[in-house]
Formats: structure tokens, C-alpha cells, sequence
């Protein structure tokens, strides 16, 4: 398993240095371009997982996410974990660090795919502008992804959930929907396969707009912590 992950490694790495570089002329399309060719990218990597890490995925409950922009609030064990929204999802986006934005290719890419890029220094006025970013984003269809957490956690530890993610809920007015997972099993905090097996990426019930923030807390936090638990 240790030459699985090793390879595996350098398939995650590799693969996504090579079509990072290989997408640059995507700049210059539509901004569908750059969604396809980040679905492909995460099949790769998907299917690199299967195949050399000797991981598996299963997602599961597609069919609940809503139609419309909405928000994704998911359990986060690994890097992996944004893989399969761009893989499945029909036009996921997450938020990325500011000091990210200015690796080049990697963040004239992500630009062009609209990701959202904050300054976690700014405290309030990045909190201010991460919600009109996302306004706008949702001007299309979209799904932003955050995890509620903030950072990876492995397995089973005690939940940590932030504040901010109510916050988002709130003042974007939008379905906010739980995703469970079970990743940090097979696959380490850098992405990269540790044990054979299967890991599972599942979509729950969406909870609607409008709730109060500690109602929306409690059954977020309960059906995400629920039902990765019996992932365990």
C-alpha cells in the first residue's frame, strides 16, 4: 500500500500540474470551457484513486440537490473532499484563500472559473465580501461549497462547526444542502490514498431557507455528524 500511495501521489500531483498547464488556452473561451475541463480533471482524479490508490468512490443522493443556486455545507476529512463536486455537482464553486490566488495557472484558473477569493485577514469585510461574490455567483445556477468547520478534521473527532456558515446561510436566502463523507478513512488530509476500500460522498435532505440561525446550526451540525458517523 505504500507504493499505491506513493503512485497515487504522484498521479494527484502530476495530473493536475500537467492540466493546469495544458488548460491555459481555456482562458481565452467561455467560462463553460473551464467547467468541463475541471470536470474532466476530477474524474482523472477519481478514476486514478479507483485504479492505483485502490480507493473507490460512492456518491450518493444526487437527485437532492435542488434546482437553482444553493449552498453546500460538507463534512471535510481530506483535499479530496472538493473533488467530487466537480465531478458531479452541475457547477460547483468553493472559496479560496487569498495568498492562492497568486500561485500562476493555478489562480489564473481558478479566476476564470469564478472561484471566490477572500482575504482571512479581513475578518468582517471579507465576510461582507464573500457574500456579494457569492450573490453574484448565484446569479447562475451555482453551488458554493464551504465546510462549516473551517479546517479538516479527522474521523470521528469532536465537531468543531463555525459560526460564519449561518452567516452565509442567512444572508444569501438560499437551501442550504448537508453533505456527509467518510474520506479520512482511506484517504490522508493531502489527498492522497492511505488503505484500500470505499469512500462515500453523501449528498443528505436539503434544509430550506429562512430558518433561525440556531435551528439551522443544530440540524445542520445533527445531520452531517449523524450521518457521518454511520459512515464510520
Amino acid at each position: 500500500m505504500r507504493l499505491r500511495s506513493l503512485l497515487y501521489g504522484l498521479w494527484y500531483y502530476g495530473v493536475t500540474v500537467v492540466l493546469a498547464i495544458a488548460y491555459i488556452p481555456l482562458l481565452a473561451l467561455p467560462r463553460a470551457a473551464m467547467r468541463r475541463g475541471i470536470r474532466i480533471w476530477a474524474r482523472v482524479l477519481i478514476w486514478g484513486l479507483r485504479v492505483i490508490g485502490g480507493v473507490k468512490l460512492e456518491v450518493r443522493g444526487l437527485d437532492r440537490i435542488p434546482p437553482g443556486a444553493c449552498l453546500i455545507a460538507a463534512k471535510h476529512q481530506s483535499m479530496f473532499d472538493v473533488i467530487p463536486a466537480f465531478a458531479y455537482m452541475p457547477d460547483a464553486l468553493f472559496v479560496m484563500k487569498k495568498e492562492l490566488s497568486r500561485i500562476p495557472v493555478f489562480g489564473w484558473l481558478n479566476r476564470k472559473h469564478r472561484t471566490i477569493v477572500v482575504d482571512r485577514q479581513g475578518e468582517a469585510n471579507a465576510m461582507r465580501k464573500l457574500i456579494a461574490d457569492a450573490r453574484d455567483r448565484f446569479k447562475e445556477p451555482r453551488q458554493l461549497l464551504i465546510f462549516p468547520e473551517g479546517t479538516r478534521r479527522a474521523p470521528g473527532a469532536e465537531p468543531a462547526y463555525k459560526p460564519g456558515v449561518a452567516g452565509i446561510y442567512r444572508d444569501l436566502q438560499t437551501p442550504c444542502v448537508p453533505v456527509a463523507t467518510n474520506t479520512g478513512l482511506h484517504i490522508n488530509t493531502a489527498g492522497v490514498a492511505t488503505s484500500p476500500g470505499t469512500v462515500i460522498y453523501e449528498i443528505l435532505e436539503p434544509i430550506p431557507a429562512g430558518l433561525k440561525r440556531a435551528d439551522f446550526m443544530r440540524l445542520l451540525q445533527e445531520r452531517i455528524e449523524t450521518a457521518s458517523n454511520a459512515l464510520l
